[in-house]
């Protein structure tokens, strides 16, 4: 009988493939307009592990991910005992709608509701089974209703987040411990998908209405677990099929390829590194904990959660934040502070985040912040976000070439002009007399023309000079080794290899030249740095270690500063700057900094 319900389902998806298959990549980006344009939403982790609140018997959440809404499984709960905390929900008190009211207070465009987490409880009143919060509390309430009432009511995009591999409930689904205690076998696990998962699945894309998105949660690609692709296509074709409009985030476990799933989701609190053309979003916690941990303790700061979205914004991503409500349907007023406090301020700049992209640049081009883009009309917007205001007042922009017909600084309701200064691909913007704002300071550069963007260029920094690292230059393949928390960026460089880097200079003059590197040998290093024709060399003195703190035998290489020389630019224009190994013995190379002030 499961091997024939297995059979039919196959059938089933080999029929439907041109149905959903042929989703043509302008189709699919186009259906995922909404959600590019969004770019900010609220995640909503309410279940059975809401009334835990972090705690079983006085003793804390077991292991160190100290997630809330993994108690069960952490503090091995039995189902009988877990289904117990139903009796702790007040029902009179939870009022979904309000939910609703703070994202829409917040800025937010769209919700996505946990359905079913990993503990396998149905937050609605589910036909499939007995196993749902309803159900167990013996109230007929279906939370999943009213909340999609009220989002149409106010205009809020609903989308529904589902554990498809990870139930324990259900004998036949996936739980780690299955590692240890063997594996449940292929048949097993769809009996559990064709008992629980489609029906479930058909329910919610059945009886709630539109339906934006569905948000699955496995974040290991489906070769490395129990699920089969025909089982993950069935699940794309119930979408496709049920809810034609309805987005497929990459944690279903298949790849991003536009037919099958719509946008990729990044790991728990990942944040983006590089400009991705596709649709991407970062789920994130206001806190530690997803669902509502009474212990918790380390809730970010409104700067934080600032940075988390328009950086994200910045490289064409968004941002999907979570709230952990009680049980009784309050929500935590740190998170409540901190989302009208981001709400106010897009309330005036939301221009800056809405249906707005980035430039592609470097990921953290700029010391002071972040730059977004929107096109409006025959206009080009850019948006400098300022976290970093810098002290001498001259806020410096790299990487566009040409002159913005106008710059302003927003603050509310009121726009004020700021004088500027455009050479080549470095915008100078003056900023005497002005004020920055408590978390972002909005400042509005207006094109009349699309955007030229040198993307080679080492940005300026807010000091002045240039900073030449192991992550900026031209392309030349060498690995960088990340900062550790011990060691900065870094490339081991021998004499075969070498490094180039492009500069823009706009005052001609004579520029210093100082590196940071880590030369462990007992001689010394020479080096060669070129500019176009002309060179300078140098030489690097052996480094010793460091004590990175006392008493700990915690040592590490010393990176020093070393003054290798000075470089005369005759003129204005972009160079190309070269550094050189002069020996077969490689040293560790950081960076060059490059200034016209002693």
């Amino acid at each position: 009988m499961i091997r024939s319900n297995l059979l039919k389902s196959f059938i089933l998806i080999c029929l439907s493939t041109v149905a959903y298959l042929q989703v043509s990549a302008q189709s699919s980006s186009a259906k995922a307009q909404w959600f590019q344009e969004a770019r900010y939403g609220m995640f909503i982790h309410w279940g059975l592990y809401s009334a835990a609140e972090g705690l079983w018997k006085g003793e804390k959440l077991r292991y160190l991910n100290n997630y809330a809404e993994w108690i069960r499984y952490r503090n091995r709960i039995s189902k009988e005992e877990y289904g117990e905390l139903a009796k702790r929900f007040d029902w009179n008190k939870i009022k979904p709608e309000e939910w609703v009211i703070l994202a829409k207070e917040a800025g937010m465009k769209y919700i996505i509701m946990t359905s079913k987490h990993h503990d396998g409880v149905a937050i609605w009143d589910t036909k499939t089974g007995d196993y749902s919060l309803p159900h167990l509390a013996g109230f007929n309430r279906d939370v999943i209703k009213e909340l999609a009432d009220a989002c149409r009511k106010h205009g809020m995009k609903l989308g529904f987040y589902y554990s498809h591999w990870i139930d324990w409930e259900h004998p036949y689904a996936w739980d780690h411990n299955q590692e240890l205690q063997g594996h449940v076998s292929d048949t097993q696990f769809d009996q559990y998908w064709q008992e629980k998962v489609i029906p479930q699945l058909t329910e919610l894309l059945t009886d709630y209405g539109d339906i934006a998105l569905m948000w699955f949660d496995m974040w290991i690609p489906y070769q490395k677990s129990i699920i089969k692709k025909e089982q993950l296509l069935q699940v794309v074709e119930l979408i496709r099929r049920l809810q034609p409009n309805c987005l497929i985030n990459s944690r279903l476990g298949l790849p991003t390829d536009e037919s099958n799933v719509d946008f990729e989701t990044f790991g728990d609190n990942q944040f983006g590194s590089t400009y991705i053309d596709h649709p991407w979003e970062t789920p994130a916690t206001i806190a530690h904990s997803w669902g509502y941990n009474g212990q918790e303790n380390e809730w970010k700061s409104t700067s934080q959660l600032f940075h988390s979205l328009i950086s994200n914004v910045s490289l064409n991503g968004g941002l999907t934040l979570n709230i952990g409500p009680r049980a009784d349907g309050t929500v935590p007023y740190e998170s409540i502070q901190r989302l009208h406090e981001i709400g106010d301020w897009l309330e005036a700049h939301g221009n800056s985040i809405y249906g707005a992209t980035g430039i592609p640049l470097r990921a953290g081009q700029h010391d002071w912040g972040y730059l977004t883009t929107k096109q409006q009309g025959n206009s080009t917007f850019v948006y400098a976000q300022v976290f970093n205001w810098p002290l001498d007042h001259t806020l410096r922009i790299s990487g566009i070439k040409g002159a913005p017909e106008e710059v302003y600084l927003v603050r509310g309701t009121t726009k004020r002009k700021l004088l500027f200064t455009s050479d080549g691909p470095l915008l100078h913007i003056d900023l005497k007399g002005e004020e920055q704002d408590h978390h972002v300071s909005n400042i509005i550069l207006k094109y009349n023309e699309p955007l030229t963007i040198d993307s080679d260029i080492v940005s300026e920094s807010t000091f002045g000079g240039f900073a030449l690292t192991a992550t900026n230059p031209l392309e030349n393949g060498l690995i960088v080794e990340k900062y550790d928390g011990k060691q900065p960026n870094r490339i081991k460089l021998d004499g075969t290899e070498k490094i180039r880097w492009a500069v823009y200079i706009a005052e001609p003059g004579l520029y210093n030249v100082d590196i940071s590197a880590y030369n462990p040998f007992k001689t010394s290093k020479k080096i060669r740095i070129t500019v176009d024709k002309t060179a300078i060399e140098g030489q690097l003195e052996p480094n010793s270690m460091m004590v990175s703190e006392p008493n700990e035998n915690n040592y590490n290489p010393e990176f020093t500063d070393r003054r290798i020389g000075q470089i005369s630019f005759a003129q204005k224009g972009t160079y190309t700057i070269e550094l050189t190994n002069e020996g077969m013995d490689a040293f560790w190379f950081n960076r060059i900094w490059i200034n016209n002030k002693n």
